[in-house]
């Protein structure tokens, strides 16, 4: 049995000031899985979700995200920013950040209801963090801000989830509750891709792995594409101190 592609990336290319990013990118996704996008520091992961989410200019390629062009279904995407893109001094409560979610489906000026507020809770209360609820969101902890954003996204019901760098500021119990939200999401057939940089943790995480650096290096089932051999081409030297500090053996 075939299954349902998610998202379809062909050729895609992508320069910041004349400097090559990504350089022709080929990834099919597959719906329903938890993919990790692994690669060092400036492999251009967060590109290649800006990419897809028409973000940012590409110097070429096809993208089609649902088999359709992403301006037409922006609502059933949801996307978790790095940290250091949101602006935490805005005056904002949890409850108000996590609505944010429903905007994509109201019409314009039509206003939050009810239902909106349900789901709002619900997202709140399946990350646990449904006591903050009406805190400032900057006041919050790093690892608490980050599963606000998330509940955002929970409350969006979107079908494709992008996750850039969501445990960072996250403890161990924090992280692992929201891997196995992720999973419960993909169980459902929401399709997840989640920019991660603990090797440690890849294989019990993720079904699926993109490995990249500036270029493809492999993408596939983490037990046959998480490798060492891959990691090697992907990381090169850096390997060495990943695994001093990470304590990663690999496959």
């Amino acid at each position: 049995m075939v299954t349902p592609t998610a998202i379809s990336v062909k050729g895609l290319s992508v320069s910041y000031e004349r400097k090559r990013v990504l350089t022709n990118i080929h990834i099919e996704v597959e719906k329903g899985k938890v993919y990790g996008v692994i690669g060092p520091n400036g492999a251009g992961k967060s590109t290649l979700f800006k990419s897809i989410l028409g973000m940012i200019d590409i110097n070429t390629g096809y993208i089609k995200v649902l088999s359709k062009n992403v301006e037409e279904i922006r609502k059933k995407i949801a996307y978790v920013p790095q940290r250091d893109e949101v602006d935490w001094d805005f005056p904002a409560t949890v409850e108000d950040i996590v609505l944010m979610g429903r905007y994509p489906h109201k019409k314009i000026l039509e206003r939050i209801n009810k239902e909106d507020r349900r789901l709002a809770a619900e997202a709140l209360a399946d990350l646990g963090i449904e006591e903050l609820v009406n805190r400032q969101i900057g006041q919050l902890s790093g690892g608490q801000q980050q599963r606000v954003f998330i509940a955002r996204a929970l409350c969006q019901q979107a079908e494709i989830f992008f996750l850039d760098e969501p445990f960072v500021g996250v403890d161990m119990l924090t992280e692992e509750k929201i891997i196995t939200i992720l999973h419960k999401l993909a169980d459902k057939g929401k399709t997840l891709l989640v920019v991660h940089h603990d090797l440690s943790t890849v294989e019990d995480y993720f079904d699926k792995v993109i490995l990249l650096n500036q270029r493809l290096i492999a993408s596939g089932d983490t037990k046959e594409t998480f490798t060492q051999i891959n990691i090697s081409k992907a990381y090169g030297g850096q390997l060495t101190i990943l695994n001093q500090t990470e304590g990663f053996t690999g496959n």
